[in-house]
């Protein structure tokens, strides 16, 4: 009889303390490691060049612009971000205008990871043919998207696939040549 009561309570016990462990590994889980959007801030945007040519008679307009970027990508999660390598897509009115190459890196949980890069715009009237109305207006909106495709790493032992999904609107101001920008990012599993 004393054997089958302290068997008892040994298993009740056991039992209490799985019952235990498991609740808080679901409340980490759901609570403080569920996944957060990173958060994408354009630190600065360097116009390094500014060319617009009009070929005259036939008003074809040439734009050639050259853009410094840096941004820096707030990971407020626990896990980092270790992404392939991918290319930012640079878009005016619906139309690809430049392409920029980003190569394979990983982004450190709850870190700031900075980013550089150099990004030229060569386009001609046949993508432009708002171009002239837009510079005149004295702002030029482009929209850029990204996709990053990679794994989330929590403490180097759950791992799992995640695509990173940004999109930013960018307006260049032709007077004061300045950059104005507003991101979006999201993180799906």
């Amino acid at each position: 009889m004393a054997c089958s009561k302290g068997l008892k309570i040994c298993g009740a016990v056991t039992a209490i303390l799985v019952i235990i462990v498991l609740v808080v590994l679901v409340v980490l889980f759901l609570i403080v490691f569920k996944p957060k959007d990173p958060d994408i801030v354009i630190d600065s945007v360097k116009l390094n060049g500014f060319h617009l040519v009009e070929v005259f008679p036939t008003f074809e307009l040439h734009l050639n612009v050259t853009l410094g970027i840096f941004v820096r990508v707030k990971n407020p999660n626990y896990g980092s971000y270790s992404y392939n390598s991918s290319t930012s897509f640079i878009n005016y009115r619906g139309n690809l205008v430049a392409e920029a190459p980003l190569p394979q890196d990983t982004i450190p949980a709850r870190k700031d990871h900075n980013i550089s890069t150099t990004l030229t715009v060569f386009a001609d009237s046949t993508k432009f043919e708002h171009l002239p109305s837009d510079f005149l207006s004295g702002v030029i909106n482009f929209t850029s998207s990204t996709t990053l495709e990679g794994k989330v790493k929590v403490f180097q032992i759950f791992k799992k696939k995640a695509t990173c999904y940004s999109t930013c609107d960018l307006s260049l101001f032709v007077r004061d040549q300045s950059i104005d920008f507003a991101c979006d990012s999201k993180i799906k599993f």
